[in-house]
């Protein structure tokens, strides 16, 4: 599988659709996600190329998720905004492949619900799969709710290049900001593991399966999503549990590599710092909430 880096491209004004560009479905699975899921559909409303699809796959949420799809599918009667029930199993794994499954654009996006992906991206989308060599691609993240948000953009855009410099065989989407070719989906998705324990991840899962069938991935950077940092917010354990989930997918597929497993270390040796950090922005954020001069 070939894993490339491709110069960011610079925003553009809105323009007319280009009839020959691909199509591209955004599927955004969900589960209890009252706090984020509006803002998340509206980016993707508010974009300079339309998605010709917008499908929430929602995994048995118990609050008001549902709820809030339906008001936006009213408020904007004419947006192509799907909503999709998967309550036969609980877990990531199944919700994306219910969403892929569904869509019927010719490039299936997907992100998170916690996500709020930049004007550009469906446009960025096209740009990247201009090339019908390429089966899928990923890009960066901006932490929205992170201090230092600039300089975390640049941190986590480095990251990600390092990974491709110093990655050998396999290469890693990013869950919350990718896209895949449908046709791609169609050779692999029937052979990506189902993890019906969710212990996984269920993106490097795809990553080797696409890597498997020769398929090629790039980095784009111009691709940016805005994501929560929410899972700072967990405990050292469970954000430990949540790391070793690399690890258990690796092991799954009898992968040994050193590389791969750089990301691990990583994230590991900054949770402190960035967990301090965390902590004092939504400090800031609730005392500013609590200001009446502001």
């Amino acid at each position: 599988m070939a894993f490339t880096e491709r110069p960011a491209a610079s925003a553009v004004s809105p323009t007319e659709p280009n009839p020959h560009a691909p199509t591209v479905s955004v599927v955004i699975p969900a589960f209890n996600e009252h706090d984020t899921i509006r803002a998340c559909v509206l980016a993707v409303l508010d974009q300079t190329v339309p998605a010709f699809e917008i499908v929430v796959v929602d995994n048995g949420s118990t609050d008001d998720t549902a709820a809030i799809v339906r008001e936006l599918q009213s408020a904007y009667p004419a947006a192509p905004i799907v909503y999709l029930m998967q309550n036969a199993l609980q877990g990531i794994t199944p919700t994306r492949n219910a969403g892929f499954d569904r869509a019927t654009g010719d490039i299936i996006g997907r992100i998170d619900s916690d996500s709020v992906i930049e004007p550009n991206w469906v446009e960025e989308v096209g740009k990247a799969f201009a090339d019908p060599d390429v089966a899928a691609a990923t890009g960066p993240a901006i932490y929205y709710d992170m201090p230092l948000r600039r300089f975390g953009a640049r941190a986590d855009d480095l990251l990600r290049r390092t990974q491709v410099t110093i990655a050998n065989d396999y290469h890693l989407l990013f869950g919350s900001n990718m896209a895949i070719r449908g046709t791609a989906w169609e050779a692999v998705g029937p052979h990506t593991c189902a993890d019906l324990d969710d212990t996984g991840h269920e993106d490097i899962d795809l990553s080797i399966h696409l890597h498997e069938a020769g398929l090629t991935v790039i980095y784009w950077p111009a691709m940016v999503a805005g994501m929560s940092a929410r899972r700072l917010d967990d405990s050292p354990r469970e954000f430990f549990d949540y790391v070793m989930r690399f690890e258990r997918t690796y092991q799954k597929h009898n992968i040994r590599s050193l590389s791969l497993r750089a990301p691990m270390a990583v994230f590991l040796a900054a949770y402190p710092a960035l967990k301090a950090m965390r902590k004092a922005e939504l400090r800031k954020l609730a005392d500013e909430s609590d200001d009446p001069s502001i």
